[in-house]
């Protein structure tokens, strides 16, 4: 039989269902004074109805925490309207921060009018925890590894869970892992040492932090980062854990920053990523509500997301540090032997992402006190274009040596090119790999020239590669008209060679398009910047070109290149007719006697007669030699430079070879004498011929 309505039974039952409700219920009146509580109210509020009744709100709880609740039960009580209010604050009683849905009516009386304001307060905690991981999830799929800097991806990670998560976290890598290499798991019981890479704290100076950013310390094997590293599992410690208080008191430094600290929780948790553990996340709350299993959960999945980040950056790190190895292998490690013109170079690889690329430059000593100037660039970043650059520098250094023009050697080292990029395609297909574009793997662009100090002649041929910027003694500047030729990996085109003579004293520029691609990504807007940076007259430039190069990568590149820059600048110089002697000779073997006279004549003048016996026999070899299987003109040349140059030209283009004489054979030895007697010889084909050379140290 149901209790009638209004009747004593009904109230009784109201009232229990009131107070023995498990949802927090209270009513205050028009003055936000407390006028009823239920037993899940007054523990919440640690204090029960007659202690609270009658005290206006927020009386026993946090003025801060209740501000918004106290605007709200006004607004009810003025305007009569029900309102949902959720906080997250801690309750009186409580040492957990709750969220609370609150909701918030006007009771009326009788006649309408607002006599009262009911509460009723629903834990959504669970709820909100829940939400909040899932968001840090979500950030962290975003906010971590936006680079592939180790030290950055670090900070990434201890910015995301530093308030929200923790009150400290720190993130250590072991030392291999900074240089890119796969680290190696110690004994069980060894001590560790780890580097910082992040710290991040609530409080101003991270005061929990030990070990300053980028230094390294040892753990012994009983700390928590310690026993995740070797157990590859998550460690749960906190103040009060002997081995936490042991490794906390183990370092004198620790302990005193420390001290007066009490950590409710710690999380060591091992960056694992392929197998492979990378280094460890510490986090800790000094806050009275330690972490949860579902905390646990998510500092497992926010480690795991890290470690990835950390490993890619690892990667990159190893292949960048690979390719710029192999990259720096290959350049010229100093300046070159010769005395054409004087160098400076620079090459700055990219900080950028791409990774490493296959800019380079050489300065390659030819026969006759000549010179060659090189800068190339392979397009494409990484080992691949390093690798491709190392085979077309060794291709280059070796058609200079055959003595090339500059347009042979570059449709030579164009069929190159050619070879290597079938070769990667035939690869692919036997790996059963996508083709990659030949244009985008191999293709590169070239510029070659020639600086002839006798007759003060530069040649160059390009290939697709930006002109050299030429600078007159005067301080006048101008491009190098060259006819473009096609990037090297085309093939079925021609390049072509243009020659000018130059003053000595003047300046070459050779340089990548990474040097003045950057300004608005305008070549040519950066060309003329570069003009206008070395326009002096020679008189007012600064006399060390290693200098101007500074001066010249200051005013054309941002602070971070995007792409890898390389630079030569070349000064050149001349020899004069005192250093240089030329003689006709007549085809016949009297012209042999005659060009000993005149060599040694000339050796006397110069102070070089100690090289006299030497240089006669082998003029008379190469001049010997040219008369019997050479043909009109003969021409004997000196050059007095770095060392003592013979050359002997004549009129037939093919090229003498060593050979081994037989016992009874009356000739075949005079080339072997001649190799044997000078440091070195060649051969180079001219337009109307051939000269052998040799040169001869001096001193």
């Amino acid at each position: 039989m149901e209790p009638e309505t209004g009747s004593e039974e009904e109230r009784a039952l109201m009232d229990w269902a009131f107070r023995q409700s498990s949802i927090p219920l209270s009513v205050f009146d028009t003055e936000q004074r407390y006028l009823r509580l239920n037993e899940a109210a007054g523990v919440a509020m640690g204090a029960d109805e007659a202690a609270l009744r009658g005290h206006a709100f927020p009386f026993g709880a946090s003025e801060e925490d209740a501000r918004g609740m106290l605007e709200a039960l006004r607004s009810v009580a003025e305007h009569g309207r029900p309102l949902r209010y959720e906080v997250f604050a801690r309750a009186p009683a409580e040492e957990r921060e709750h969220a609370w849905n609150l909701e918030i009516w006007p009771i009326r009386d009788e006649a309408g009018r607002v006599c009262a304001i009911g509460t009723a307060s629903f834990d959504s905690s669970e709820q909100h925890w829940a939400r909040q991981r899932l968001a840090v999830l979500d950030e962290a799929a975003v906010s971590i590894g936006t680079t592939l800097d180790l030290g950055r991806t670090a900070e990434e990670l201890a910015r995301l869970v530093v308030p929200r998560f923790a009150d400290f976290a720190s993130i250590d890598l072991l030392e291999p892992v900074l240089r890119g290499e796969e680290p190696e798991n110690g004994p069980p019981q060894s001590p560790v040492v780890l580097c910082r890479m992040a710290h991040l704290s609530t409080v101003p100076g991270t005061p929990e932090a030990v070990v300053g950013v980028g230094s390294a310390t040892t753990h012994p094997p009983f700390s928590p980062p310690a026993k995740a590293l070797r157990s590859g599992l998550a460690v749960v410690s906190a103040s009060g854990d002997p081995d936490f208080d042991r490794w906390i008191a183990d370092e004198p430094a620790r302990a005193q920053r420390m001290r007066g600290w009490t950590v409710t929780s710690l999380i060591a948790v091992p960056l694992i990523a392929r197998g492979t553990t990378l280094g460890v996340a510490v986090m800790l709350r000094t806050r009275p509500d330690p972490f949860t299993e579902d905390d646990f959960t998510l500092a497992k999945e926010l480690a795991s997301r890290a470690a990835v980040c950390v490993d890619n950056a690892r990667r990159y790190t190893r292949e960048r540090s690979a390719a710029l190895t192999l990259q720096e292998s290959l350049l010229p490690r100093g300046p070159s032997r010769q005395s054409a013109v004087e160098v400076a170079s620079r090459y700055l690889p990219t900080d950028s992402l791409a990774g490493i690329g296959g800019d380079w430059f050489d300065v390659i000593p030819l026969s006759g006190a000549r010179v060659a100037l090189v800068v190339g660039d392979v397009v494409g970043h990484g080992i691949h274009a390093a690798a491709t650059m190392g085979k077309l520098r060794t291709a280059v250094q070796t058609l200079a040596d055959v003595d090339l023009p500059p347009d042979e050697l570059l449709a030579h080292l164009d069929d190159l090119v050619l070879r290597l990029g079938s070769e990667d395609e035939r690869g692919e297909e036997e790996s059963g790999a996508a083709a990659r574009p030949r244009s985008g793997e191999t293709g590169a662009t070239c510029l070659y020239a020639v600086y002839d100090p006798v007759s003060r002649n530069l040649t160059a041929a390009s290939a697709g590669h930006p002109p050299p910027v030429l600078v007159m003694p005067d301080g006048s500047t101008s491009v190098l008209a060259l006819t473009a030729g096609p990037v090297l990996g085309v093939g079925g085109l021609p390049f072509e060679a243009t020659e000018l003579q130059l003053p000595e004293g003047s300046l070459v520029a050779l340089y990548s398009d990474g040097l003045v691609g950057t300004i608005d990504h305008d070549p040519d807007l950066g060309i003329a910047r570069l003009r206008a940076t070395l326009a002096a007259p020679a008189a007012a430039r600064d006399p060390s070109l290693e200098t101007e190069c500074d001066r010249v990568l200051a005013e054309l590149l941002p602070a971070h290149p995007t792409d890898d820059v390389a630079l030569v600048l070349a000064r050149t110089r001349a020899l004069d007719a005192d250093h240089v002697r030329a003689w006709d000779l007549a085809p016949d073997f009297a012209g042999v006697a005659q060009a000993r006279r005149l060599t040694l004549a000339q050796l006397d003048a110069w102070g070089l007669s100690e090289a006299g016996f030497v240089t006669e026999l082998v003029v008379s070899e190469l001049v010997t030699n040219a008369i019997r299987y050479g043909a009109e003109p003969i021409q004997l040349r000196l050059i007095h430079d770095r060392s003592l140059i013979c050359e002997v030209s004549d009129g037939n283009p093919t090229s003498p070879h060593l050979r081994r004489a037989r016992i009874l054979d009356e000739g075949g030895r005079g080339l072997l004498l001649v190799a044997q007697l000078t440091t070195s010889w060649g051969t180079r084909h001219t337009p109307t011929g051939k000269t052998i050379w040799t040169e001869q140290k001096l001193g």
